[in-house]
């Protein structure tokens, strides 16, 4: 593919109102020329790249023929080519494609800057339209073009591509990068700019919408934090700033405004002092300093720079802006020493990532500065655009880390205090409950030794009377036996704790005395060392009850004529094992075992004492009954 131009060389340096190459130009070779892969990736391009234009001042529905149209270099800056003009602007650039129709490549024109929206013609066809051409004008000034140019539309000579350019001079607008112009062109293989077309996508108009959505969605939280939390208003101030910078980045998504220019741009500079009012608050509270002068000054200069911006008048909107920037920019470098200063002195480890944080935005608000002045855009320009909003997101991110931290240290404290509690709690509630048993335990005490006392002197005297008086064997026997449970009883009451090999003996002599007189061959198998273990008083009652209730079952119903007991110590348990040859228990009460009052009452006296009685029988294999007692707290049980 090959470019010509419509007008012959000399008109550049002739009569035409062309203009000559600036030193801001020179300051962009430089630093194009410092990015060796980008500058490689140009060169290794199959495309042309067009840096002259025929260029005339016209509204009109097609490039005007009937005008001078002289030559422009391109990129075309209307501040320095044309001052004061808002166009809109005619371009036309001529180039021959031979062979096209033949190799079947689709060719495509790319645009990496234009400000503010275009229409673009091909022999006098529209190809493309950004958007609205009249205010409100479309916004596309951070969206790169990439138009097709239809094979059937390419001629096989000399072709003319028309560009319509619509923008704004440079004093209606706060930013130089606003200001109405275009960039070089470069035509080629559509394949060839697509991915060049895509980067720029993502660098000018995709990664900073991600990053502002982060922002606005990080802010807001860290806003409702510090709002809800005053003693952490930092947060609070950094969640405005993070909000408000999200606001500023939405003429990313919003490019069809429902309001002109002077009204956008008006409401873009209105946001700026409320920003460095969040930033300086934010620096100054994150410092842990209070300035009433800051908290009166601040506010009141979020009126004032909108009031100057009136009485400028949207014409001299650019001068009086670029003062405010520089002087907010100060205010904001300033706080940033201020803050690192307290955190330097302070030694506080968060010092040297914050200072590392603010030094990178500082430089990128600095470069953004620069190649405002200089009127350039590079590659370093676009990455210092996204850099200020990506360090904020590392602030972000690094102060909730920080209040992580915290609420977690704050957790822990709550935990330990609330364990602190509990075991304080726990401890009164236990003294309580210790000493209420105290008291308990005396009442009780003395009402069970005047309970004693009443069975032993009356009812003890009246059955040992009867013991000795009655003339019926039957009426003395059963008077005998209700002195034995009275005494019994009345040991459980009033007695001490029992050794657990005294118990051992005396429930062997009452069971091998009983069986002896019943005619039932009885063994007896215990420990016979010294045994450490006692029993209570009430322990000691319940199992010789258990085992009675036992032993005159197997009296009165086995018909056995050998019964073996024994007694071992197994895991701190005390057990007995009751082991007759009897006829067992019949079919017909098998299930029912426990609605007889004395098997239902060994197993109620051995729950009572923590433990549990098993009975296991069957017809014509004798029963075996298994009492297991955990003895600590039958030691214990009163």
């Amino acid at each position: 593919m090959q470019r010509t131009r419509p007008l012959p060389a000399s008109r550049r340096h002739g009569n035409g109102p062309c203009v000559r190459p600036t030193p801001a130009v020179f300051w962009m070779l430089l630093l194009v020329c410092a990015m060796g892969l980008s500058s490689m990736a140009q060169a290794a391009s199959p495309t042309v790249r067009i840096h002259a234009a025929q260029a005339v001042v016209s509204d009109g529905a097609s490039f005007p023929t009937d005008k001078p149209a002289p030559l422009v270099d391109l990129p075309d800056d209307w501040s320095l080519s044309r001052p004061g003009s808002a166009g809109p602007v005619w371009y036309r650039v001529s180039f021959t494609a031979p062979g096209l129709r033949e190799s079947g490549e689709l060719l495509a024109l790319y645009i990496e800057h234009v400000c503010t929206n275009l229409e673009v013609y091909l022999n006098g066809q529209l190809l493309q339209r950004g958007g609205r051409m009249e205010e409100p004008i479309t916004q596309n000034c951070n969206h790169p073009q990439l138009v097709s140019l239809p094979a059937a539309l390419v001629a096989p000579g000399l072709n003319s591509l028309d560009i319509k350019v619509v923008g704004h001079a440079l004093d209606s607008v706060s930013s130089r990068h606003r200001a109405g112009g275009l960039s070089a062109l470069e035509i080629g293989p559509i394949a060839a700019l697509e991915p060049r077309f895509a980067q720029q996508t993502a660098l000018n108009v995709a990664v900073p919408q991600a990053v502002s959505a982060t922002l606005l969605l990080m802010g807001s939280f860290m806003f409702v934090l510090g709002w809800m939390n005053r003693r952490e208003s930092h947060l609070a101030y950094f969640g405005a700033l993070s909000v408000g910078w999200a606001i500023v980045e939405s003429r990313l998504w919003l490019r069809n405004l429902p309001f002109d220019n002077a009204v956008a741009e008006f409401l873009l500079c209105a946001m700026l002092p409320l920003l460095t009012l969040a930033c300086v608050q934010f620096l100054m509270r994150y410092a842990q300093h209070r300035s009433r002068l800051l908290d009166i000054a601040l506010p009141l200069q979020c009126l004032v720079m909108p009031a100057t911006l009136v009485l400028a008048g949207p014409e001299r909107l650019y001068p009086v802006a670029s003062f405010w920037y520089a002087l907010l920019a100060l205010q904001t470098l300033a706080a940033a020493v201020y803050y690192l200063r307290t955190q330097y002195r302070a030694r506080k480890r968060s010092f040297w990532p914050m200072a590392l944080l603010l030094c990178i935005a500082t430089v990128a608000l600095f470069i953004e500065y620069a190649s405002q002045k200089l009127g350039v855009r590079t590659l370093w320009t676009h990455m210092a655009q996204i850099a200020t909003p990506v360090m904020m997101v590392l602030v972000g991110l690094r102060l909730l880390q920080q209040q992580g931290k915290a609420l977690q240290v704050a957790e822990e404290s709550n935990a330990q205090l609330e364990q602190r509690i509990r075991e304080a709690t726990a401890e009164i509630e236990r003294n309580f409950t210790q000493l209420a048993e105290l008291r308990v335990e005396k009442v009780t005490e003395r009402e069970r030794k005047r309970i004693a006392a009443d069975l032993h002197d009356d009812l003890g005297a009246k059955l040992l009377t009867i013991v000795h008086t009655s003339e019926s064997e039957r009426i003395s026997t059963l008077a005998r036996e209700a002195l034995e449970e009275m005494r019994l009883s009345v040991r459980g009451l009033t007695g001490k704790p029992v050794q657990l090999i005294d118990a051992l003996g005396d429930w062997r002599a009452e069971v091998v005395s009983r069986l002896g007189q019943a005619g039932i061959e009885a063994d007896w198998t215990a420990p016979t060392d010294d045994l450490p273990q006692t029993l209570s008083a009430r322990a000691f009652v319940q199992t010789t009850r258990i085992l009675r209730e036992a032993v005159s079952n197997v009296i009165k119903h086995s018909g056995a004529t050998h019964c073996s007991l024994s007694c071992e110590l197994t895991d701190g348990d005390l057990q007995i094992i009751v082991r007759d040859n009897g006829n067992g228990i019949p079919m017909e009460l098998d299930g029912r075992l426990d609605r007889g009052h004395g098997m239902a009452s060994m197993k109620h006296r051995a729950k009572q004492l923590q433990g549990q009685c098993l009975v296991e029988s069957g017809p014509g294999y004798g029963t075996v009954i298994r009492l297991t007692l955990p003895l600590t707290r039958a030691i214990e049980a009163a």
